[in-house]
């Protein structure tokens, strides 16, 4: 699964990048550099993306970000040409609170979001008043809590659709205590708190696999259609 993932990411940004629609054509005798940034260090697909295009002229050029509040504001800046860490209501909602234009030109892959735990095996282990921690920002905080909700573990107003907020939560059985935390800090807080939600490349960079460490994963299917990854230009 993992290298099918991978497989449509370096055709989609080949193919992309290829066809020169924000760059223009590589020249025959010097190359195009291009700029792309990422948040973490897990890349690998990005470095064989960048293999690819060396064939064509163009050099990929990686710039790591350590989090989510970066990345748009180095693209709307000209520091870097293109990104790719965020799904649209991210890139909505930034857009909005920072009267940017910055635009999707084409899907990547799903990264699920996940619940972990270094204190339990199982998702149906927590107890009342147990310590939940989740992102902070607007986007990724609402995607949490209706993982949380997926989970048969919390209630959202379902008006709020994808971004509630945890002033939102209608129903809490075990009473869990919601604390939200910046999405780089998630993977820190495992000891000390009875779960935490980590976005996908979060957990990775931490040394997990979402597919194999998770105690319980965000579901693919039609309703995590919004949360595809998306590369993103000016």
């Amino acid at each position: 699964m993992k290298k099918f993932k991978w497989m449509i990411g370096i055709a989609l940004l080949t193919g992309l990048l290829l066809t020169g629609c924000a760059f223009g054509n590589a020249s025959k005798e010097k190359n195009t550099t291009v700029k792309l940034g990422v948040v973490g260090s897990n890349n690998e697909v990005w470095e064989a993306v960048a293999k690819r295009l060396k064939k064509e002229k163009i050099d990929l050029q990686i710039i790591e970000f350590t989090d989510y509040t970066q990345p748009n504001a180095a693209l709307a800046e000209k520091e870097i040409d293109l990104n790719s860490f965020q799904h649209q209501i991210f890139l909505d909602n930034y857009n909005k609170e920072h009267q940017t234009s910055l635009v999707s030109i084409g899907n990547t892959v799903s990264a699920p979001l996940g619940i972990y735990s270094s204190k339990l095996k199982q998702i149906d282990e927590l107890k009342k008043g147990d310590e939940v921690a989740i992102p902070n920002d607007p986007t990724n905080g609402g995607r949490a809590l209706l993982l949380l909700q997926t989970a048969n573990l919390i209630k959202v107003d379902p008006f709020k659709q994808q971004m509630p907020t945890v002033n939102d939560i209608t129903g809490n059985k075990l009473q869990l205590k919601i604390t939200e935390l910046n999405a780089a800090q998630t993977a820190r807080a495992l000891q000390d708190v009875a779960v935490s939600i980590i976005n996908s490349g979060m957990a990775v960079d931490a040394g997990f696999s979402p597919e194999e460490d998770a105690i319980f994963l965000e579901p693919v299917n039609e309703t995590s259609r919004p949360y595809v990854n998306i590369i993103v230009a000016r």
